[in-house]
């Protein structure tokens, strides 16, 4: 019965892709209320300018191993003011099998943060609630898009001139 449901040893090299999460954690964090208590007074006339960052670095860890870091760094201001910063590096260790080898970048670079993304939000959403502020629930993020765009951006850089001989 075990080998027909998958739970079999000797099913290894049968079953399909798979991707699992072996650990998460928190690489990478820092926040910043370099106003308060003044920015905290809640008398700004007008809503805070919220700019977000994103970006996603991969490490091979081994064959089926690999470490995903999504960081997430963001600013709210009004005016010239900084209401709070902060900069967040959310990792995660994950096995991959069984997805093709051009296909593996693009799993580790698009899946590995969309599993990683809802803990990293609410961690920013924690921090800056305990700073005193509303919690900022940042918008879910197309990484498949933000990896097209990167691939785009990779592909429109000209390679540096070359040297003349001599």
């Amino acid at each position: 019965m075990a080998n027909e449901n998958g739970n079999g040893a000797g099913d290894a090299n049968q079953q399909g892709p798979s991707l699992n999460t072996l650990v998460q954690y928190i690489k990478d964090f820092s926040f910043e209320n370099p106003n308060a208590p003044r920015s905290l007074s809640g008398q700004q006339q007008q809503g805070p300018q919220i700019g977000l960052q994103v970006n996603v670095t991969a490490n091979a860890l081994g064959d089926t191993e690999f470490e995903a870091v999504l960081t997430l760094e963001g600013k709210a201001t009004v005016g010239n003011d900084t209401l709070f910063a902060f900069e967040l590096s959310y990792a995660g260790v994950f096995r991959i099998l069984g997805v093709p080898q051009e296909q593996l970048h693009a799993v580790v670079m698009i899946d590995c943060p969309r599993l990683l993304f809802p803990f990293a939000r609410q961690i920013v959403a924690d921090a800056v609630r305990n700073g005193g502020f509303p919690p900022l629930y940042i918008d879910p993020i197309d990484f498949a898009a933000l990896y097209r765009q990167r691939l785009e951006e990779l592909q429109n850089q000209q390679p540096p001139a070359g040297t003349p001989a001599s």
